[in-house]
């Protein structure tokens, strides 16, 4: 895969793809890099805590895209890789001689996987789109959030992460049609579409019923019980939506008599007394540690559980039991902990070789070694900045 873009969109699906074997070929624009490189609200030894997850298994060379020197050298590139992967705002690559019509024609396997925030055809196409744009549009944003406040976002860039998972799916639905047809194909994934198709029934809802979603904080309408409820020492969420797993927890709160009483019975009469409902079983969470809670409900078959953060999840025997969070080692920072590779594969379960390399770091190993460029030629495109 060329990976060409920067940022998150377009690189997380590198990331994915290079988890789990593909060799991955990052292009930087020389001097200067992705800005990932230096992103991040905290950083370690002056060094980007994002670079590491973000670029990890990929190889790193510079080249600039900008002139025909650089554009020859990634046709080159795509005449014998499987896909190439961009997240410019669309008709970038057209500008550059390197549209779908031009590389198709180097090499008709070729799959081209593309994100953008609004897609490559549409009036907005031409827009810049970033995630907070894209989970605006696709609806997220609006549903997020206390009902007494202005809509939230979410604390992770999800529009460009469920873009990128969208595009890597994409990817690999177009290669399994290549091995058919031995044909190559572009792959859109928008933002604003990856956030929207998310959104189970919102505009279903509207169109037969009327209904607009509004903000409702810790829990769904009609979703019930289904919330977060006080402890002694902290929250705990406890999700008992379904008739069967009530009549459990009903049980375990010493109330059995509300599983049968036909104002809870059901999953429709649970949500018309929701707040009823919530209030009854706050009374009696609040009354119990979360420990202690933990351990009457998971003896019920309850789901329940705490809000973690990374402490918690570095402390957790079930994080550790499936290895969810690694330690692999960086050349700048030493041993550090990361999120492994997901989902798990029984037979070619994906891994870490290395985290983000330094800025053209492989430009020898690709130049020399893939494209059999001499010493001489190396010479002379850097002294033109070329790579």
């Amino acid at each position: 895969m060329i990976e060409m873009g920067q940022l998150l969109a377009g690189p997380f699906c590198g990331q994915l793809m290079g988890d789990f074997g593909c060799e991955v070929i990052k292009i930087e624009q020389p001097g200067t890099g992705d800005p990932v490189r230096e992103w991040g609200r905290e950083k370690a030894n002056g060094e980007s805590l994002l670079w590491p997850v973000i670029a990890r298994n990929k190889k790193c060379i510079t080249l600039n895209a900008r002139v025909p020197e650089g554009q020859a050298i990634i046709q080159k590139l795509a005449a014998t890789s499987d896909f190439l992967l961009e997240n410019f705002r669309p008709g970038t690559l057209e500008k550059w001689n390197l549209g779908y019509d031009v590389l198709s024609k180097i090499n008709p396997g070729l799959i081209m996987v593309r994100v953008s925030g609004y897609g490559q055809t549409g009036p907005y196409s031409y827009r810049a789109g970033y995630a907070a744009v894209g989970e605006a549009m696709g609806g997220l944003r609006y549903v997020v959030g206390d009902p007494s406040t202005p809509p939230s976002r979410v604390g992770i860039s999800l529009g460009d992460t469920t873009a990128a998972t969208n595009a890597c799916m994409g990817a690999l639905m177009a290669l399994q049609n290549r091995h058919v047809t031995g044909k190559g194909q572009v792959v859109d994934s928008a933002i604003y579409e990856s956030v929207l198709q998310l959104m189970e029934s919102l505009v279903t809802e509207y169109d037969k019923a009327g209904y607009i979603r509004e903000r409702t904080g810790s829990f769904l309408p009609k979703i019930a019980p289904s919330n977060i409820y006080p402890a002694k020492d902290g929250q705990y969420l406890i999700a008992a939506n379904q008739d069967t797993v009530f009549k459990r927890l009903a049980e375990v709160m010493g109330q059995p008599e509300l599983a049968a009483d036909p104002r809870y019975a059901t999953h429709i009469a649970r949500g018309e007394r929701q707040k009823e409902l919530d209030d009854m079983i706050g009374a009696w969470s609040k009354t119990k540690t979360t420990k202690e809670l933990a351990e009457m409900l998971d003896a019920a078959g309850v789901p329940s559980g705490l809000m973690y953060r990374a402490p918690e999840m570095l402390a957790d025997p079930h994080f550790k039991a499936r290895e969810a969070i690694i330690e692999v080692w960086d050349k700048h920072l030493g041993a550090i902990k990361m999120q492994s590779t997901f989902p798990k594969l029984s037979d070619t379960p994906g891994q870490v070789n290395w985290t983000g390399p330094d800025m053209g770091e492989h430009n020898d190993e690709i130049y020399k070694g893939l494209l059999k460029m001499d010493d001489a030629t190396l010479k002379d495109l850097r002294a033109r900045g070329i790579i």
